[in-house]
């Protein structure tokens, strides 16, 4: 403390900076308490011991990278031809760890650095993030041949809860809560509603919580990893990790490691419609989420997409999904107003309200 006090303010802030960065590399782990994919085992011994120096220095032999390998096969970004898991870093690995970058919205390097083996380590959906013959745009994507729910207009889906697959620490109305909120922020941008069933087998969305091998073809893998995955339309099927401390309530949820079920929810939705996986960190369809994070208001890119598949709610009375504030400054009355429900970079408006004109602001509409 007495040497900080001795530089100027600006190598104080430099040493500071230095300092933090440092421990972060030296205490970034990897440790057991997030396994993933039973093919992709992070108790492994080889890659929990995953040096990330040699990695980055393209070293053939650094431990662990056949487990990335398999992580980026089944993901997409490893194609089967020729397919290897071993240990070498060959140019067709660096080119699957650039397309995973550049799909994650990261730097794109073709290096295993901090920030990739950071991503990588984080919990996510489990649907794949690349597949050729996607409907690809500058920022969301659609699967393969666009599907939608095709039913005569005003379209109505029905949606139920598998009576066998749930979980006893959270109330079924507290569930029941949490997917009507889900339902009704995609619903607010097209002209598709969403009603329960009481007949689960004749549901058009079945959603259940299930634990490890369940008979789709991809099981789950215990707390974190993989949080759920559903399927593009017309399956209907929305499945989410029973092992999971799903949470709705995070000031009530005193687990570390819990995960916002309306923010999953919400996401897994998004895939039932037709949306895949998006690159833009702030939109629903982002593939991952951190433990005890919230996201569960649509970015502009969730809204843009799904939009392109099912047409604007031209029903939706913006009104109704107004939140306003008001303000004094310089003599003229500001109402500041945000649609609810919507992340905040998608657009908010300020008016006078001493004449008919307002100005919109739309902010960090991100490009990639």
């Amino acid at each position: 403390m007495l040497m900080l006090m001795t530089f100027n303010s600006h190598s104080s802030l430099l040493f500071l900076i230095s300092l933090s960065l440092c421990i972060s590399i030296t205490t970034l782990s990897f440790t057991p308490d997030t396994p993933w994919l039973n093919s992709v085992d992070r108790n492994d011994d080889n890659f929990k011991g995953l040096a990330i120096e040699r990695a980055v220095d393209g070293d053939s032999n650094t431990g662990g990278v056949a487990k990335i390998k398999r992580y980026l096969h089944y993901f997409g970004y490893l194609p089967l031809q020729n397919l290897s898991f071993d240990d070498q870093f060959n140019s067709e690995f660096e080119l699957a760890i650039a397309r995973y970058q550049s799909k994650l919205g990261l730097s794109i390097t073709g290096k295993l650095d901090i920030n990739t083996m950071k991503q990588i380590l984080e919990p996510r959906c489990g649907v794949s993030d690349f597949a050729h013959g996607k409907h690809v745009t500058r920022r969301y994507v659609h699967f393969p041949g666009k599907p939608r729910w095709n039913r005569h207009k005003p379209i109505v889906l029905t949606y139920a809860f598998s009576p066998d697959h749930f979980i006893n620490y959270l109330t079924s109305n507290d569930v029941r809560r949490v997917f009507k909120r889900a339902f009704a922020r995609w619903a607010a941008v097209i002209p598709v509603s969403f009603r329960e069933a009481n007949d689960y087998g004749f549901a058009d969305i079945k959603i259940g919580f299930y634990s490890g091998d369940h008979g789709d073809g991809q099981p789950f893998d215990g707390v974190l990893g993989i949080l759920a995955h559903s399927f593009s339309p017309e399956s209907g099927k929305l499945h989410l990790d029973a092992a999971e401390r799903w949470a709705v309530d995070f000031s009530t949820e005193e687990s570390k490691v819990a995960v916002d079920l309306e923010s999953v929810a919400v996401h897994e939705i998004g895939h039932v419609l037709g949306l895949a996986h998006s690159p833009v960190k702030d939109a629903v369809m982002y593939p991952s989420l951190k433990p005890r994070q919230k996201r569960a208001d649509l970015n502009i890119d969730d809204i843009e997409g799904v939009q392109a598949l099912y047409g604007s709610n031209h029903k939706l009375r913006f009104g109704a999904l107004l939140r306003s504030e008001t303000s004094v400054s310089s003599g003229v009355t500001l109402l500041r107003q945000s649609w609810i429900g919507f992340s905040a970079s998608i657009a908010s408006y300020y008016s006078s309200c001493d004449c008919d004109a307002f100005l919109v602001f739309i902010a960090s509409l991100i490009l990639v």
